[in-house]
């Protein structure tokens, strides 16, 4: 299931920061803009909430890591989920397989970039779509979603990630200004 917020403004922050955990608190406030605080602590109820809408859990998640940083929730390893932000919104992807989602606004495309990241095929999509920026965006969410998935990069580097990506369902969503695209396995 995947859950958006994109009132990141919409709530008092002193107050969200007294409404989480200590240690997501204190991770929250090492930033120093407000907007990346407000981001942090968004994320967080976000995830609270789809804990208590998908299993009725209404607790202050804690996470583990494994070896490559992928989190896990602390005592319950067969809940997965991922979470991803942007300036203008936060999303949380819930499942009972692990899941890998990404959200970005359309707004940072660059040539530059898409050659450093994008395979030959993905630059000719690019650069014969209607609206590059939004084919970018989806692509890459796409690889940044697997990424979350496997929590490994996969062979052959960011330009060749979806390659061989068969195994894998690939969801993308447009929400205001924003491309979500949460992967899981197939």
């Amino acid at each position: 299931m995947i859950y958006i917020d994109d009132n990141i403004w919409n709530f008092d922050l002193r107050q969200a920061l007294d409404s989480v955990s200590e240690w997501r608190r204190n991770y929250a406030l090492r930033y120093r803009r407000e907007l990346d605080q407000r981001l942090s602590v968004a994320v967080y109820k976000l995830l609270q909430h789809a804990l208590l809408t998908e299993y009725g859990l209404n607790i202050l998640p804690r996470f583990i890591y494994n070896g490559n940083g992928k989190p896990s929730l602390e005592g319950f390893p067969e809940i997965h989920f991922s979470l991803s932000h942007c300036n203008q919104a936060v999303v949380c992807a819930i499942s009972e397989l692990p899941v890998g989602i990404d959200v970005e606004t359309t707004d940072n495309y660059s040539d530059d970039v898409a050659r450093q990241v994008m395979s030959h095929a993905e630059l000719r999509s690019i650069n014969s779509s209607f609206c590059p920026e939004v084919t970018f965006t989806r692509l890459w969410t796409m690889k940044e979603s697997l990424y979350k998935l496997r929590g490994v990069p996969l062979a052959g580097g960011i330009p060749r990630m979806l390659d061989h990506t068969d195994r894998y369902r690939f969801t993308t969503l447009v929400h205001a200004d924003c491309i979500i695209t949460s992967c899981s396995m197939r």
